[in-house]
């Protein structure tokens, strides 16, 4: 958490000195997405926070509707003696845990790091932010 606010901070201040304004309206912006996994129960959410037209915050997190909860380093556990889905479980958390830094730092979800192994919370962390930024949109 206080990484990104430090990075959201960090973009502030280089926005300051620049003099330039970012792509977006100024505000709150949620999103969320299933992606292409729409036979699963996951959703990816994304909440985004936009200053001075650029995004200095970005909250991301999946969700188990059928489960009632939230993916994270423990969710693992559904998964005991499947080797192969613990590994894709550990990478996945890395990502939903890293992409919003690339975000914050790349400002464009379309240039975000993927993290091999991590396809599947990339395509909702995507899907999701792209949903919440396409309100935030500066019209011309």
């Amino acid at each position: 958490m206080i990484k990104h606010i430090f990075s959201g901070v960090l973009v502030l201040i280089i926005l300051a000195f620049s003099g330039d304004r970012g792509p977006y309206k100024d505000g709150n912006y949620s999103g969320i997405s299933r992606a292409i996994y729409t036979n699963e129960p996951y959703y990816g959410y994304s909440k985004i926070t936009i200053e001075n037209g650029i995004i200095t915050r970005i909250n991301f997190f999946v969700r188990d509707s059928s489960k009632h909860e939230y993916f994270d380093e423990k969710y693992e556990k559904y998964f005991a003696g499947n080797d192969e889905y613990i590994k894709q479980c550990r990478n996945d958390w890395k990502g939903i845990q890293s992409y919003p830094d690339s975000l914050l730092k790349h400002q464009d979800p379309e240039k975000v790091d993927v993290i091999s192994g991590a396809t599947w919370s990339y395509n909702l962390f995507k899907a999701s932010t792209l949903e919440a930024l396409s309100n935030a949109k500066k019209t011309e």
